[in-house]
């Protein structure tokens, strides 16, 4: 997991707090599960996260997180992230 550390060194644990400041967290999905997916960060923590926003998600996609909601997708399983794949 420590590939994450490219999208900076936020974890679940310590820097999900959404009255501490706009901070997006990046997260390994490990499986998708109807309307939300389990994550991994970089240090292994898992969380259960809500991936309405975020179109076609599977499992290996990297994601922006911000209180347990996906915000965006930083790069799809297995290839580009979301800039490279248009």
């Amino acid at each position: 997991m420590t590939d994450l550390l490219r999208y900076g060194s936020c974890t679940l644990e310590q820097d999900g707090c959404a009255t501490c400041g706009d901070v997006a967290i990046p997260v390994r999905v490990v499986a998708v599960l109807g309307g939300g997916a389990v994550c991994e960060d970089r240090l292994g923590r898992r969380a259960a996260i809500a991936i309405d926003f975020i179109p076609d998600v599977r499992a290996g996609d990297v994601l922006l997180v911000h209180t347990s909601v996906a915000i965006a997708r930083a790069e799809r399983a297995g290839g580009a992230g979301e800039e490279g794949e248009r």
